[in-house]
């Protein structure tokens, strides 16, 4: 019998299986298709302080291999998360929750953080430093390794959970932003968000998306967050979550093999609503077919 059991800073998972920040809902959307209590966790859509109605239509654009979204951060804001969101999510998922906080200044990620370390149902904190689908925040945090490590402080000094930074791969050196967020506090990173992209529409000649630009996920970006996990873990002594271009329980464990302790899915989600069901389901065949008894022992495999 394997075992599928990983922890992140304390937090004890059945599984390394999460759905990632804005493509899995608040849980409840998808608690109808299957029990979504198999997950290990997930983490539920980006909170700011205020409301969003987030960016202009068209956000989404089809490539070869994935996606390029801009969806901006819509989001109820952090009260009615808390208020409404939270109750809602408790009736159908029994299980500790990530919450993932975004912002526009370090007072707005404080402010988030410090209330949803108060959350029962919260088990973790993601901070996204690394949205680049706003303008005046997100991703500016994120891209300069003083601007990340001030947010991990400042977050830090009000939050008694596991603080996980969510990196952006739209940098010259995603190491030394890691190391940064490492030494300013944070119990463990997630990596990577989406890369930049755009498509252009032949007929109109002008961006398919409204935003221009938007986020690019799905498959074809899976070696890249693969190489930056693998990078990441030779730099710094914390917990990764790994996450970009996942499909399947082979690309978890790969994943797992160069670093990660648990994986985000993300895209995959919104192709198949089944997707993270699916992986679930398949990991401990694909454990004992490469031999593995324990998903612990192999964290950072490739290392070495």
């Amino acid at each position: 019998m394997v075992n599928t059991h990983v922890t992140l800073s304390g937090l004890e998972l059945d599984n390394p299986v999460i759905p990632a920040s804005g493509t899995f809902g608040y849980g409840y959307e998808f608690a109808g298709l299957y029990d979504i209590n198999i997950l290990g966790s997930f983490s539920f859509k980006g909170t700011t302080a205020e409301p969003r109605f987030g960016n202009p239509t068209p956000r989404i654009a089809e490539c070869t291999a994935g996606m390029i979204n801009a969806v901006g951060l819509q989001n109820p804001g952090l009260e009615k998360v808390i208020s409404e969101e939270l109750p809602r999510l408790k009736e159908c998922f029994h299980k500790p929750v990530i919450a993932n906080v975004s912002g526009f200044s370090i007072d707005e990620y404080v402010r988030c953080c410090a209330r949803m370390d108060e959350q029962e149902q919260v088990g973790l904190i993601e901070v996204n430093v690394s949205c680049p689908n706003v303008h005046g925040g997100g991703m500016s945090f994120g891209t300069d390794p003083e601007s990340a490590a001030a947010v991990t402080r400042a977050v830090r000094s009000v939050t008694t959970k596991p603080l996980y930074v969510k990196l952006s791969p739209n940098v010259t050196d995603i190491v030394s932003i890691a190391k940064a967020c490492e030494q300013a506090g944070a119990d463990g990173l997630s990596l990577i968000n989406t890369l930049m992209g755009m498509r252009i529409d032949l007929k109109t000649r002008r961006p398919v998306i409204a935003n221009r630009m938007g986020g690019f996920s799905g498959p074809a970006i899976f070696p890249v967050a693969l190489r930056m996990v693998y990078q990441v873990y030779e730099a710094v002594r914390i917990p990764l979550i790994g996450m970009g271009g996942v499909q399947d329980a082979r690309g978890v464990i790969e994943m797992m093999l160069a670093g990660a302790s648990a994986v985000e899915i993300g895209a995959a989600n919104l192709i198949d609503p089944y997707a993270c069901k699916t992986i679930v389901e398949q990991l401990p065949n694909v454990m004992e077919e490469y031999g593995i008894e324990n998903l612990t022992d192999i964290i950072g495999g490739a290392h070495g």
